[in-house]
């Protein structure tokens, strides 16, 4: 199933370019790209989603959580980018590297390591069918 995932996911990154949102000021720092979205036969109520997030040098996700009934896979495609989910130290992920999130974690640090080279990930949810608000920043 995974290879499969990557396979759709890829075909469908190739082809979508048009990004979802832009976080940050006064540079861009991260933009999100949806690449694929089906709702999963199998699993009633459930939709898979895919969302390239593409970090920009120094670029970061303010702390946030996710909607409540996603599960996700994360996946490094290119540079590094440091990850911590709940109490969990900051870890860097490498091109190739992966982690995931279980419903209702908490996503405090999601950053490119790097200050001079972009970083790009691919996000997968397993999600109720018919969720539209993924990300849920931290109150202010």
């Amino acid at each position: 199933m995974i290879r499969a995932i990557f396979t759709a996911g890829a075909v469908v990154l190739a082809v979508a370019s048009s990004p979802v949102y832009a976080e940050g000021s006064p540079a861009l720092q991260e933009t999100v790209t949806p690449v694929f979205e089906r709702e999963i036969p199998n699993i009633r109520g459930k939709s898979l989603i895919a969302l390239e997030v593409v970090y920009q040098p120094g670029g970061a996700s303010p702390s946030h959580r996710h909607a409540q009934s996603a599960f996700i896979y994360a996946y490094v495609l290119s540079g590094e980018i440091v990850s911590a989910v709940n109490d969990e130290t900051p870890h860097v992920y490498r091109a190739g590297e992966s982690w995931f999130e279980e419903p209702g974690a908490h996503h405090r640090v999601s950053r490119n390591a790097s200050e001079t080279e972009p970083a790009k990930l691919l996000a997968i949810f397993v999600v109720d069918r018919g969720e539209r608000q993924l990300v849920l920043p931290d109150p202010d």
